[in-house]
């Protein structure tokens, strides 16, 4: 569409050519044409609808309006339009009016068309996905993204936040999708494809078709939620009437699908094996194909809601038809074992499972009997016929479950009523004697259990149960308040058992034999239906309580007793000395004494803990044998296991201790101080290597012998031995020491620092060895070697050479570190850098002194060959 330009001249000012009549007149012919051009443009584009039915002819026509009026506006922008309504308006031209109101129309019209069109193109991609893409997974997966981009339409557009632009947009959304399962979904081969594929498509349509609604509604939420955006209120009706229709419809075939799939799975070679009557199997098969026949020859459109009765009528038919093969397939496929509801005991429960089966195909066929005429037809009387053959099968199926478990019941219950209350059962073959394994078991049978709920699901299903079983079930509470009281009692009991070592069950073998005693009658004479179950129960939970009492009084004395034995464990023997000031760390020998005298302040803490656990054992001996002696032969065992904790414990204490001394002397945090000095001509240790060996060797030892403080104890007693004399004037006490000091790990950690504190000073005399290169500055005779020098008579330049060499080696040692650390060792060079530095300077007086005579004697000489001349 192209508006026709003035021919005429217009080069003059608007004013001027406004004042001409012939050029005014002109200009309004060209301005009413312009507005019928427009207005008939306008009218074409409004009467314009999408052509189809799909959300992209809706963006097309969008797009397709928005090319036509940008062109028309374009040319509304041109200079020449421009000069023409100013003319006609300075003119005052009465077409003036007509032509802007068009010109706003096309402006607002415009408008619309450009903002449709760029929010509608945020939606293209997704309903492209929707219009062609490849299965249901791709719209299924689009549907979500599709519906926030909506919207975000919804929400930031003009023209598409109104219900009369929205909703037709989702109709047409919801017509796409419904057309998709269109294309997919056709009954003439559905029902011939492979089977499994076809229940996965239909699955994957419905899906699909839920997904539209489900998402729909979540954004709907969503918005409801942001509080700020205007709600969705669209007519539902007009968006998922179809879509759910469709979903419906999709279920109801895949039912058909599966319903026949469990038909072939069951109507297959293991049903002709089973029952020896193939040709009556292939008959089932045929009459499962004919089941979808209907389907595959519907004359109407099954998706369209206009024939929602037919479809339902076709449904009804076909489940009527599987309803009596189907029950009889469930009946025959689970007969060994059979589906029970919760809480129902087999017998009576697979008997509830047949009547309810047997309900459900007598249902179908009274519905049958009630439409006149249905069982008189062939198939009418082939489905009575298997009713009857499935009825009567089931009543068999009754009478043999009652039959036997009637029998069987009046035969075993006499007998599991004269079971003793509990049993006997040990997890060792050792003696159970004294063996906290020992474990006693309520003797109540499940059978028993069984037979009671039995009992009760029998009565109500109509069939007389034994005498005897009507009883026990009328004592059911009783018979459970006897379980459940024998059950916690021994759970008390097991519990309590559980708690003790093998120590405290051999030191309370009495007391637990006093208990058993209590519990033999419950396995040895009391049946379940004995009198004085009761009193029994009292009696052992008076003996439990009294024998827990016991054990809990133990337990808190071992209590005592390991927080003794910790505090001894955990004791540091190598307590080291802080750093008195920046560098300065404790000599050798300062380190070990302090460390020495820190260990005996804590071996007197750790004697006066140990010296408490007799005290603690003969609480123990009072409890248990009405003693105090300490020496109580009913707690021989439970001496020697203390004992042999506390040997433990030192062991542990002296490894430990050895362990983290050992780890101090690798760390490169130095402990202590050592100096190099000068000695006899020769750089060494101060102290020496050969005295620091044997402080560290001492110091290991004396951390071994703090073990010679605990005293052991007499044999079968906790009281200390008495020192023994071994030689005259001499005695000898026994200790753990020599059992300790002899063990692998202790000798090994003793070995090990003593080699490492040996590697290091070693190491640190090696480092000491460069510092032999000055060695000349001191083992050289400096009166012998000035006397030669002086015999020589040397030049200046050589008394030069020297000076500035001893100089250069008194600046040189001054540049060397004052400070050494290695590992644990902190070696202070200060002391050798002084004594070089001594002997350097002395050899530079020397050799001052030796040239200041020389000179002197040169120049006296000077002055006596002058005073000659």
């Amino acid at each position: 569409i192209k508006l026709e330009m003035p021919t005429i001249n217009l080069d003059r000012e608007v004013t001027a050519l406004a004042t001409v009549p012939e050029v005014v007149e002109a200009l309004e012919s060209y301005a009413v044409t312009w507005q019928k051009l427009i207005s008939t443009a306008l009218e074409e584009q409004l009467k314009k609808v999408p052509q189809g039915d799909g959300p992209l002819a809706e963006v097309n026509l969008w797009r397709e309006r928005n090319d036509t009026l940008s062109a028309l506006t374009e040319q509304t922008k041109l200079p020449e339009v421009q000069k023409v309504l100013a003319i006609l308006q300075e003119a005052e031209s009465e077409h003036t009016g007509d032509l802007q109101i068009v010109l706003r129309d096309l402006r607002k019209h415009h408008v619309e068309a450009m903002d449709n069109v760029k929010f509608l193109s945020t939606l293209e991609r997704h309903l492209k996905n929707l219009t062609y893409g490849t299965g249901f997974h791709v719209v299924s997966d689009t549907i979500p993204s599709l519906m926030n981009a909506l919207r975000m339409v919804w929400v930031i557009s003009r023209h598409y936040n109104k219900d009369e632009r929205m909703v037709p947009l989702m109709e047409r959304i919801a017509w796409e999708i419904s057309k998709r399962v269109y294309k997919v979904v056709d009954l003439h081969t559905l029902f011939k494809e492979d089977r499994a594929a076809a229940k996965k498509k239909i699955a994957e349509a419905k899906s699909t078709l839920e997904q539209w609604k489900k998402c729909y509604f979540a954004v709907r939420a969503q918005i409801e939620i942001s509080g700020r955006e205007q709600h969705w209120e669209f007519d539902r009706k007009r968006l998922f009437e179809k879509t759910d229709y469709m979903a419906s419809i999709c279920q109801d075939l895949h039912d058909i699908l599966q319903i026949t799939e469990e038909f072939y799975n069951v109507f297959g070679p293991e049903l002709k094996g089973v029952t020896g009557d193939p040709k009556r199997v292939d008959d089932l098969v045929r009459a499962v194909n004919g089941l979808t026949s209907p389907m595959e020859e519907l004359t109407f459109d099954l998706f369209s809601i206009e024939n929602a009765h037919d479809w339902k009528l076709i449904m009804e038919e076909f489940k009527e038809d599987v309803s009596v093969e189907y029950v009889k397939q469930i009946f025959v496929q689970n007969l060994k074992d059979p589906p029970l509801y919760k809480n129902q005991p087999p017998v009576a429960g697979a008997i509830y499972w047949s009547r309810s089966l047997f309900y459900r195909i007598k249902h179908t066929i009274i519905r049958f009997q009630e439409v006149e005429g249905l069982l008189a037809s062939e198939r009418g009387k082939e489905v009575k016929q298997i009713y009857l053959q499935v009825a009567k099968r089931m009543k068999e199926y009754e009478d043999q479950k009652y039959n036997h478990w009637r029998d069987g019941t009046e035969q075993i219950l006499p007998l599991l009523l004269k079971n003793n209350l509990l049993t006997v059962s040990s997890v060792t073959e050792e003696p159970i004697t004294t063996k906290e394994s020992v474990r006693f078991i309520v003797n109540f049978s499940p059978v028993l259990r069984e037979i009671i709920i039995e009992t009760k699901y029998m009565e109500q299903l109509g069939f007389p149960v034994p005498e005897i079983a009507r009883y026990v079930a009328l004592q059911e509470d009783k018979y459970l308040r006897y379980t459940n009281g024998l059950k916690n009692m021994l759970d008390r009991y097991h519990k309590l058992m559980e708690t003790m070592n093998e120590a405290e069950t051999k030191l309370l073998d009495d007391h637990i034999q006093e208990l058993w005693r209590v519990f033999k009658s419950g396995h040895r004479r009391l049946k379940w239906n004995s009198l004085g179950i009761d009193d029994f129960i009292v009696r052992c939970m008076r003996a439990i309580r009294k024998f827990e009492s016991l054990v809990h009084q133990i337990h808190n004395n071992s209590e005592d007793i390991n927080n003794a034995l910790l505090f001894i464990e955990s004791t540091n023997l190598f307590k080291f000395p802080l750093s008195k000031n920046g560098d300065e760390l404790p000599k050798v020998k300062e380190f070990f004494e302090y460390v020495k005298c820190e260990r005996a302040k804590d071996v007197t803490h750790m004697v006066r803990k140990y010296s408490t656990i007799p005290q603690l054992l003969m609480k123990v001996e009072g409890r248990v044998a009405n003693t105090n002696s300490g020496k109580s032969p009913k707690l021989t065992s439970y001496y020697a296991y203390w004992e042999n904790r506390i040997y433990q414990v030192l062991t542990q204490l002296i490894v430990k201790n050895l362990q983290a001394f050992n780890a101090a002397v690798l760390a490169n945090v130095p402990l202590f101080q050592t100096e190099a000095i000068l000695s006899v001509s020769e750089i060494v240790l101060q102290p020496n290597a050969s005295e620091t060996d044997k402080m560290a060797v001492q110091c290991i030892r004396d951390c071994v012998e703090v073990t010679k403080h605990f005293v052991r104890w007499m044999h079968g007693t906790c009281i200390q031995c008495p020192p023994q004399p071994v030689e005259e004037d001499e005695v000898t006490t026994f200790s753990f020491y020599s059992d300790v000091s002899q063990n692998p790990l202790i000798i090994e950690q003793a070995v090990l620092i003593t080699q490492n504190v040996h590697k290091l000073l070693v190491s640190l005399s090696k480092y000491l060895k460069q510092w032999k290169r000055y060695q000349l500055l001191w083992k050289l005779d400096k009166g012998v070697v000035m006397e030669r020098l002086a015999a020589e008579k040397p030049a200046c330049i050589t008394f030069d050479e020297q000076l500035q060499f001893y100089t250069k080696v008194a600046q040189e040692v001054t540049q060397q570190p004052l400070i050494k650390d290695e590992q644990c060792i902190r070696l202070q060079m200060a002391p050798l850098v002084y004594t070089v530095q001594e002997n350097a300077r002395g050899w530079v007086i020397s050799l001052g002194k030796l040239l200041n005579e020389s000179a002197r004697e040169e120049l006296f000489s000077l002055q006596e060959e002058i005073q000659v001349g």
